[in-house]
């Protein structure tokens, strides 16, 4: 398999960490990384898409790893002015960072697709690995809090994942098509990964988008997953809140089922392992790890683990 590769499906904090340790056990040009969209929002007249810079920046080496997000030795004069002109308070952009939402608007008003200029800024960043957004089309995720609905980026960062929730809606997924060839890739993939992303907002957008999920079904033996939820919690994130939302167990069982008609193997950490035989009832092998990956030591463990398991 002199060509094979990797598909990683991902979405935010958790999957860039994955995908950090991903990146120093295996060259980047073996893994290619499907990315969740649905938490893209316009501010400021700019096209901001927080999974995707995450990523971008976690493989560039530029990421501010103890904020876990946004570039290191950041500055943020840009909005200290634009919060006086806009009264706009929540949402933190640096100054290098807003030079890629500058740059990946300008290209959009161009006509260039959001996978087109997702490559280009990847490549301009010295990137080896395949970046794909989950689709070109806007997608936005949209979550009811009972009085208003606000975007999920204001849920998360201004309202901190306090008030519950009502509703979760994806605006446009029924018009949302997978990027050229992802279903090829899904197909071809030596072995695809779901990182260990909240499993309604990041992993399941993407699984909304048109013939995502039904080919992932077609290959079920070599899709493997990282469980988020850890003893019932996640480490960062609203995942558990959604999760019983939607009526499902706030655990990695509850992933479980939720992905279960794709899984084929899933990673639980070590601290879950006395539910490896209910998930294995599932009809999905389970295995048991340190999935915490709290330096990059630890990140490095995990992805070499999810690689040298044998089918």
């Amino acid at each position: 398999m002199k060509d094979y590769f990797y598909l990683v499906l991902a979405g935010g904090v958790g999957a860039a960490k994955f995908i950090d340790g991903l990146s120093n056990v295996i060259s980047q040009e073996k893994f290619k990384v499907l990315i969740n969209t649905g938490d893209d929002i316009d501010l400021f007249g700019l096209k901001i898409c927080p999974d995707i810079d995450i990523i971008t920046y976690s493989l560039a080496n530029v990421v501010d790893r103890e904020k876990g997000w946004g570039y290191f030795n950041e500055t943020f004069n840009c909005l200290s002015v634009l919060k006086k002109y806009y009264q706009f308070k929540w949402f933190n952009l640096g100054d290098k960072d807003l030079a890629t939402h500058i740059f990946r608007t300008d290209l959009l008003k161009q006509g260039f697709t959001k996978a087109e200029v997702t490559s280009l800024i990847s490549k301009k960043l010295g990137i080896k690995a395949h970046l794909i957004p989950m689709c070109n089309e806007d997608v936005q995720t949209i979550i009811n809090i009972g009085s208003e609905s606000i975007h999920f980026e204001e849920y998360y960062i201004k309202h901190n994942c306090e008030p519950e929730i009502k509703g979760i809606q994806f605006e446009g997924i029924h018009e949302a098509n997978p990027v050229k060839n992802v279903l090829k890739y899904i197909r071809e993939a030596k072995r695809i990964i779901i990182s260990p992303s909240n499993p309604i907002v990041s992993i399941g957008t993407i699984l909304q988008v048109k013939g995502i999920k039904e080919t992932l079904r077609k290959v079920k033996s070599k899709v493997f997953g990282i469980s988020p939820i850890i003893k019932g919690t996640t480490i960062k994130g609203p995942a558990d809140k959604m999760m019983r939302y939607l009526g499902l167990e706030a655990s990695c069982v509850g992933v479980a089922k939720y992905y279960q008609d794709f899984l084929g193997h899933f990673v639980i950490d070590n601290m879950d392992c006395h539910l490896k035989s209910k998930i294995e009832e599932l009809d999905i092998k389970t295995y048991c790890f340190d999935t915490i990956m709290e330096n990059l030591d630890k990140k490095k463990k995990l992805a070499q683990f999810i690689i040298d398991i044998h089918n």
